[in-house]
C-alpha cells in the first residue's frame, strides 16, 4: 500500500483568501514556529475529523495570518480579544470546536483580562499561545515577555527589571486558577520537542472534543526576523535561552477526574430568559399590522445631530416600533462625552431578513438634526437613498442630485406645539407616513410604552401626527 504525502485537508490548497499574486506559499518567514504549529493542528483536526466543525478565532499579530490557510470556520477580532469572542463562539455553538490561537504581544498584554476571566470561567475552548519572547508582526517590540536583557526596538539597551519588570509567565498564572483542566508549554525547537508538542496539541483538543474543557497551551517559538539570526540559530536559542526562562512541561493536568461540561445547559432559550426575567411581551394588534408582514424592507438609518435633541431616542423609538412590526431590529449609539451640546448619532438597522452587523457605514436613509451631521454623512449615503434634515437649523440644502430629499422644520413645527424637544417625534411621524414603514395606529399606542418620561406622550403623539400630516401636504 503506497502512503500519499500531501498538505492536511484543514489547509487550502490555495490560499485564495491571502492578497497578492502568489496564493501558494505561507506569509511566514523561514525558521517561523506559527507554520509548524499550524501543521500539527490541522492534522489533529484531520484525524479528529472536526474540520467542519472548528472555529479559528484570529486576533492581531502573525496570528491573523491563519485565516489564509485553514480551511475551517474563522472569526478575526480586535487584538486581544480572542477569548472574550470564543467565549460566545462556544456558547452559541456548543458542540463546536473553537480555537483561541494567540501570541504573546495579544494574549500577555491587551488581552491579558480577557484570557484570565476566560480561564476562569473555564470556557470550553483550546487556546494556543505562541510566545517568541517579542512583537513578531509590528515591528519587533518589547514583549511581556521578553527576558532580563533581551534588547528590542522599544528596549534598545535591553529589558532591565528595574523598568520593565519581569518577563511574564502565563502558563503557571492559569495554572492557579481552578477551572482550567489541562495547561502545558512546549517548544519547537528540534525534532523531539516538536514531536512532544504534537502530543500535546492532540490532548489539548481532544479534552475540548470529549470534554468541552478548557486548555490552554503554550508554544515557545522562534522569531528569526525580528531576532535577526538564522532559522538555525534562532531554533537554538529557544531550546537553550527561551526555555531556560520558561520552563517546558505540564502545569495541570485534572483532566482525568474531569467530567464533560455540559455547554448545552448555558444556551437560554428565549422563552426561557422571558420567564426567569419576568419580561412581559408588547401586546401588538395583529390585524393593524397584518399589512406590513409581507412588506420587503431592508433600511439602515444614520440619525445625527447634537446632544439634547434627542437623536438617540428617535432611533430608540423607531427600533422599538419596527420590533413591534416583527421586522429585525439593530440599533447602536454613538455619542461624545457631553450630556448636552456634544455630537451624537445613532444607526438603525430594519429588516426583513437577519442583521448580521449594526453598523451603518453607507446609509439608505439619513436624518440629519443640524449641520455638522449634514456635512459629515450626506455622501454616506447610498445612491437613491433618502435624506431628511431640519431646514430651521441647517442652513444649506443637500448638494447630492441622485438621493430623495426632504427639509422639513422640524424644530419650528415643535416650538408651535411647546417644547423643542419634540422635533425628533415630528421627524418619526414624517419618516413612516414617507416610507410607509409601520402602522401609525401602533405607534401612536405604543408610544407610552416607549418613552421613559410618561408626562411627554401626549406631546410627542401630537409631534408624530404633524409630522405625518407635513408629509400629506407635501405629497399633494
Amino acid at each position: 500500500m503506497n502512503t500519499i504525502l500531501k498538505k492536511s485537508d484543514s489547509f487550502y490548497d490555495v490560499y485564495e483568501r491571502r492578497p497578492g499574486a502568489d496564493k501558494l506559499t505561507t506569509t511566514y518567514c523561514p525558521g517561523c514556529g506559527h507554520g509548524v504549529l499550524h501543521k500539527l493542528i490541522a492534522e489533529a483536526l484531520d484525524d479528529f475529523g472536526v474540520r467542519e466543525k472548528t472555529i479559528f478565532i484570529s486576533p492581531v499579530g502573525c496570528s491573523v495570518f491563519a485565516y489564509y490557510y485553514f480551511h475551517t470556520g474563522n472569526v478575526q477580532v480586535a487584538h486581544g480579544r480572542a477569548p472574550a469572542v470564543a467565549t460566545g463562539i462556544k456558547r452559541a455553538h456548543p458542540h463546536s470546536v473553537v480555537i483561541s490561537y494567540q501570541g504573546d504581544g495579544d494574549l500577555a498584554a491587551i488581552g491579558t483580562a480577557e484570557i484570565m476571566h476566560a480561564a476562569n470561567r473555564g470556557e470550553g475552548i483550546t487556546v494556543f499561545f505562541v510566545n517568541n519572547a517579542i512583537y513578531g508582526m509590528t515591528g519587533g517590540q518589547m514583549a511581556p515577555t521578553t527576558l532580563i536583557g533581551q534588547k528590542t526596538m522599544t528596549s534598545p539597551r535591553g529589558r532591565t527589571v528595574n523598568n520593565e519588570g519581569f518577563p511574564i509567565c502565563m502558563s503557571e498564572i492559569i495554572a492557579t486558577l481552578k477551572a482550567p483542566v489541562f495547561v502545558e508549554r512546549v517548544m519547537i525547537g528540534d525534532t523531539k520537542s516538536t514531536m512532544h508538542a504534537r502530543q500535546t496539541v492532540r490532548k489539548a483538543l481532544k479534552l475540548q472534543i470529549e470534554k468541552n474543557a478548557f486548555t490552554f497551551i503554550e508554544v515557545l517559538a522562534a522569531c528569526p526576523s525580528n531576532m535577526k539570526m538564522t532559522p538555525s540559530r534562532s531554533r537554538q536559542w529557544v531550546k537553550e535561552v527561551l526555555a531556560d526562562y520558561f520552563p517546558l512541561g505540564v502545569k495541570k493536568d485534572v483532566s482525568g477526574e474531569f467530567e464533560r461540561k455540559d455547554l448545552s445547559r448555558m444556551v437560554v432559550k428565549n422563552s426561557e430568559l422571558h420567564d426567569a426575567l419576568n419580561i412581559e411581551t408588547a401586546k401588538v394588534d395583529s390585524e393593524k399590522i397584518a399589512p406590513y408582514r409581507e412588506k420587503i424592507i431592508n433600511e439602515e438609518i444614520k440619525i445625527a445631530g447634537f446632544g439634547g435633541q434627542g437623536v438617540l431616542s428617535l432611533g430608540t423609538v423607531l427600533s422599538e416600533m419596527s420590533m413591534r412590526h416583527n421586522y429585525e431590529v439593530s440599533w447602536l449609539p454613538s455619542y461624545g462625552p457631553e450630556m448636552r451640546g456634544g455630537t451624537a448619532n445613532c444607526s438603525v438597522k430594519i429588516s426583513k431578513k437577519k442583521i448580521g452587523s449594526p453598523l451603518v457605514a453607507n446609509p439608505t436613509i439619513l436624518i440629519a438634526m443640524n449641520r455638522p451631521s449634514l456635512d459629515k454623512f450626506e455622501h454616506d449615503v447610498i445612491s437613491g437613498g433618502l435624506i431628511i434634515y431640519d431646514d430651521s437649523l441647517i442652513d444649506r440644502k443637500p448638494t447630492r442630485d441622485d438621493v430623495d430629499v426632504i427639509a422639513i422644520p422640524a424644530t419650528k413645527i415643535a416650538d408651535e406645539l411647546g417644547n423643542t424637544k419634540a422635533a425628533n417625534m415630528i421627524i418619526v411621524g414624517a419618516l413612516i407616513e414617507y416610507k410607509n414603514l409601520m402602522s401609525q395606529e401602533v405607534v401612536l399606542e405604543s408610544l407610552g410604552d416607549v418613552l421613559k418620561r410618561k408626562n411627554l406622550v401626549e406631546l410627542n403623539q401630537k409631534a408624530i401626527l404633524r409630522g405625518a400630516e407635513f408629509i400629506k401636504n407635501l405629497k399633494k
